[in-house]
């Protein structure tokens, strides 16, 4: 069926798209991917056979977005102990235990201020917190102004002045490792760390020092690298973090949502039409 093939809608990185695969399917116009995040493709390479490529940007934001939320929250009021104490055999705890930080009124950084980005500003807006976010370029004045949000040029700022931190980038060259030991001494010591971007925009080690030295209070974590972590990663160890299994656009709306911007590029690029979300190498 090689020659019969046009189009690849990938859904979780499969199937792996390679020179030999793309050699082996000499009428293929377009790859579709199932997320925003292009890190796993060689797009210079897709592109060399030809090839268009898209994601889908417009579908994954909200669900991405509550998962961000979700975890600040889960974080700051020790949700996930709470309910291990919950279900313990003994009914007896120290209170002092599951003393969380407040979010309302707490100072929220953003690291990258896009899609995703902006619409968790827009939830923060309504817990009443301070908001501050870095990005390559800063938004237009009305828009910072729509959410309370005030431009950080420099990251270090942001870093030294936020109670809760968002990660929020695409993984390229240039984010690989962006929140590394540096970043993390510039952190407050009762300070959250949250990534919902990429495991490796977070040098992980340092992350590791930074929790079991109490650098920083807490991390949670939808990503990692590798994805799952090893059984023995000293992550998994730690009770001041929280680490979810990549579940950043996995709702049943979402996943329909996806396929659906997933085709409408496909049927775009086979009848030789503008792609709404067309990814340049």
């Amino acid at each position: 069926l090689s020659e019969k093939v046009q189009a690849i809608y990938l859904w979780w990185h499969k199937p792996v798209i390679d020179r030999e695969l793309l050699q082996s399917l000499p009428n293929l116009k377009v790859i579709a991917n199932s997320g925003v995040g292009m890190d796993h493709l060689d797009l210079k390479l897709i592109a060399g056979f030809g090839v268009k490529m898209a994601n889908v940007p417009h579908a994954v934001s909200t669900s991405t977005v509550d998962t961000g939320m979700g975890l600040l929250l889960a974080s700051a009021r020790r949700l996930v102990e709470s309910h291990r104490i919950a279900l313990s055999p003994g009914v007896e705890y120290n209170e002092v235990d599951i003393l969380g930080v407040e979010v309302t009124g707490a100072t929220l950084g953003i690291i990258g201020m896009g899609r995703i980005g902006y619409k968790i500003a827009l939830r923060a807006k309504a817990f009443e917190m301070n908001i501050l976010y870095h990005n390559r370029t800063r938004r237009k004045e009305q828009e910072e102004h729509a959410v309370g949000a005030t431009y950080c040029e420099k990251i270090d700022y942001l870093l030294q002045q936020a109670d809760f931190v968002m990660v929020v980038v695409s993984l390229t060259p240039q984010t690989r490792n962006l929140i590394g030991k540096r970043e993390m001494e510039l952190m407050k010591p009762t300070a959250t760390l949250i990534n919902i971007s990429r495991g490796a925009v977070i040098d992980q080690e340092a992350l590791v020092t930074a929790l079991q030295t109490g650098r920083i209070r807490a991390a949670a974590l939808d990503v990692t690298y590798p994805e799952p972590l090893p059984r023995d990663h000293p992550l998994l160890k730690l009770k001041n973090v929280i680490i979810t299994p990549h579940l950043g656009i996995k709702t049943d709306k979402t996943a329909y949502m996806i396929t659906e911007e997933a085709v409408e590029n496909i049927l775009a690029a086979l009848n030789g039409l503008p792609m709404p979300s067309e990814v340049l190498p």
